[in-house]
């Protein structure tokens, strides 16, 4: 199985994402979006980075459980109930993404919502993952 990171110069810089991936072989699993539940289910953190951290942890928590790892993610799409307070986070939620998941970025997006299922949940990261 192999990810490959496909990032064209004649589009802009790709950082903290790739513009695409190509997965050849292996087993593809979907992920449900997580949030910062914790073991309890309750969302835990005050801040989009405080949840963004936990949320991440739960998404490879469910990739580990799978029997994958975190370059096994060939997409993850972000949901944020701010996206500007996202945009001002973004250094800091790309360091928390490098220390929890590495430098093989996947295919990304952040999209805007209204509200998550969980009222006081800020962000929420779903994904799928190609094994080997």
């Amino acid at each position: 199985m192999s990810l490959e990171r496909v990032n064209p110069a004649q589009l802009s810089p790709a950082t903290g994402f790739s513009h695409a991936v190509v997965a050849t072989g292996g087993r593809l699993v979907l992920l449900a979006g997580q949030t910062a539940l914790d073991g309890e289910g309750r969302i835990v953190g005050e801040t989009l980075p405080a949840q963004f951290e936990t949320a991440l942890g739960n998404l490879l928590t469910a990739v580990a459980a799978a029997g994958g790892a975190p370059g096994d993610l060939a997409r993850v799409t972000v949901y944020t109930t701010d996206v500007a307070d996202y945009r001002a986070h973004a250094a800091e939620l790309g360091l928390i993404w490098r220390r929890l998941a590495g430098r093989d970025y996947p295919a990304m997006a952040v999209i805007g919502v209204v509200r998550l299922w969980d009222i006081p949940a800020l962000v929420e990261l779903d994904g799928i993952a190609v094994l080997p």
